[in-house]
């Protein structure tokens, strides 16, 4: 079974957040949503309330398929800020095993605890976050190794569909395109 983790703050991107679950959901990962703050409801940055399965301290000494971080302002600079997090993210680089973020994310937490050196990587085409990435890619989706980056909630399903073709294959990938009508051009 495929193990991801999402973290999520108050203030976090629901539109990313959503799609990175319900993507790898329906892929057939088991994935875990879990906050960084003291409870496991968050009002992400729209004010849409979600509830997380789990407080992030209860995902540490697990082992973890993936990480992927939403991204939304300030929800990534609580996740930046969670030690806890930070350990988590470290070993899984050291691992050598998938990582992921959007949006602000690759800059704000990426980029912030050295965890994109040596890696290609986009972000929100926002001035400040793209000079945190020094020469940001052009792409919507950057992979990287075993670090995905991508752009905002608009580069939201390309991202989840991407991580299910690394996790899973290109079949499980494509199959998931199809059933949510994803254009050509988004593949």
């Amino acid at each position: 079974m495929v193990k991801v983790l999402v973290p999520i703050a108050n203030s976090s991107e629901e539109i990313e957040t959503v799609c990175i679950v319900d993507t790898l959901r329906r892929a057939g990962a088991d994935v875990t949503v879990a906050s960084v703050e003291d409870s496991k409801l968050c009002v992400m940055s729209r004010k849409v309330k979600m509830e997380a399965d789990v407080l992030i301290g209860e995902c540490q000494g697990q082992d973890w398929d993936c990480l992927v971080l939403p991204g939304g302002m300030p929800g990534a600079e609580s996740l930046s800020k969670c030690a806890a997090l930070t350990e988590l993210l470290k070993t899984q680089k050291q691992k050598d095993k998938h990582y992921a973020a959007i949006c602000a994310a690759p800059a704000v937490v990426l980029a912030e605890h050295g965890l994109l050196e040596g890696h290609k990587a986009v972000c929100y085409p926002n001035p400040k976050f793209q000079a945190k990435l020094g020469s940001p890619e052009k792409d919507r989706v950057c992979v990287s190794g075993k670090c995905v980056t991508s752009i905002g909630p608009g580069s939201s399903l390309e991202f989840a569909c991407k991580l299910v073709e690394l996790l899973f294959d290109k079949e499980a990938a494509d199959k998931q395109r199809d059933a949510l009508q994803m254009p050509a051009a988004a593949r």
